[in-house]
């Protein structure tokens, strides 16, 4: 009887490949939940990250290794040397295929916080992952793609209201706000390649059934956030939307904001006209350098931000739909306070916010609440368990019912 309970209670082995900001946080947040992550280990290129995360954390709770998330067979190989149950992939966005490869090859399952991107081509779609359906399901896999803030929560958030709040959802506006204040001229919020690919691309939204291409930051205007108040936010293309409307077909229009300071938006113009937000090779002394990785080379690391970073984010969804025949709004949000963050896992809000829902998505996966063969958006699992842990784990939500929502 003892060894049956025991056997009940054992959770999982989890394998986090990325040692940023955000890996950071995921490891933090996974430590101190010994009950559901039995054995944790982080692996990046640079073993000496892990190490130094590893060893403020203590307790030697984090196992650390060297791999090179672009090689399948040095994936495989640690996998298969670890066997850990889920691999958390907060490494970047070019490497989610390779790593979806290794978790094929060894029979795991397999987390992500963005889409993949190619890395010679800024565009983000989820086609290249969602080609994985039949190879995750064929391999009785689990594949959760998206799941950290946005995309993450706000789609989880969107999947929460359609159940419990509306009967039919039609019109969304994701709202992104970092009013936080780090000190620095310039930096970007998380790794700086693809922080500048992101904003800079064309703005891109839904509406009666087709996409709608804007110029970069053409369509903006101010929005008050809680605890914040107005906030210049500019309309911008971003991944879960093309899940979302998928998911959610009666969508009549779906949009994403996200506020940028006038200095920032500056230095972005600036960027590009001088040409180093190219993501193209360059000569430079007879050796081929792309100019926006030279960039992120000589930027502030977004992961040292945390120490003088005051101020909070605040990120939601804004809903108009039908419910019981009459039209009903609805807001959702969290804010977080980036001190805070900083005072519990040494990164910023925007880290936190990232690696906290990643960490709790695993969890869900461990404890067989999200668990079925195949690669699925966040949205396509039941938001409640999720939710629930939000609140739980230093991400707490709030909703505001037939509230005006300004867009």
């Amino acid at each position: 009887m003892f060894q049956t309970k025991n056997l009940n209670l054992k959770m999982g082995k989890v394998l986090i490949i990325g040692a940023g900001g955000v890996g950071t946080v995921v490891a933090h947040k996974a430590a101190a939940i010994p009950e559901v992550f039995t054995e944790i280990m982080l692996a990046s290129r640079t073993k000496s990250k892990c190490d130094a995360i590893a060893k403020k954390i203590g307790d030697n709770r984090i196992q650390t290794a060297q791999v090179d998330a672009d090689n399948v067979p040095e994936l495989v190989e640690l996998i298969n040397s670890f066997k850990p149950d889920i691999v958390i992939n907060v490494a970047l966005p070019y490497q989610d295929l390779t790593i979806m490869d290794a978790c094929l090859e060894t029979g795991v399952a397999y987390l992500d916080t963005a889409n993949y991107e190619p890395k010679d081509e800024a565009k983000f779609e989820y086609k290249w992952q969602w080609a994985y359906q039949d190879k995750f399901k064929n391999a009785g896999l689990t594949a959760i793609l998206g799941c950290g803030f946005d995309p993450g929560v706000t789609s989880i958030f969107t999947a929460y209201a359609a159940k419990h709040h509306f009967d039919e959802l039609q019109y969304l506006d994701i709202v992104d706000c970092n009013a936080g204040e780090h000190g620095k001229p310039f930096a970007t919020n998380f790794n700086p390649e693809i922080n500048i690919r992101e904003v800079t691309q064309k703005g891109k939204y839904w509406e009666n059934g087709k996409w709608v291409t804007t110029e970069p930051h053409k369509i903006h205007k101010p929005l008050n956030y809680p605890e914040i108040g107005p906030k210049e936010s500019y309309l911008i293309y971003h991944e879960e939307l093309e899940s979302l409307v998928k998911n959610f077909p009666t969508l009549k229009r779906a949009r994403f904001w996200m506020t940028f300071g006038e200095e920032y938006l500056t230095h972005l113009r600036v960027i590009q006209n001088i040409g180093m937000a190219r993501i193209d090779p360059v000569k430079y002394k007879g050796v081929d350098i792309i100019p926006l990785e030279f960039l992120k080379a000589v930027l502030p690391n977004p992961g040292e931000l945390g120490e003088n970073y005051k101020g909070q984010t605040s990120i939601g969804c804004r809903i108009r739909g039908l419910k019981d025949g009459k039209e009903k709004t609805y807001y959702i949000y969290n804010n977080c306070d980036h001190q805070n963050a900083y005072k519990e896992t040494g990164t910023q809000a925007v880290s936190y916010t990232t690696g906290v829902p990643a960490t709790i998505g695993a969890m869900m996966y461990l404890k067989g609440l999200w668990k079925k063969p195949g690669v699925f958006n966040v949205e396509e699992f039941d938001p409640d368990p999720f939710m629930e842990e939000l609140n739980q784990r230093g991400l707490p939500w709030h909703e505001l019912h037939d509230v005006e929502l300004e867009l």
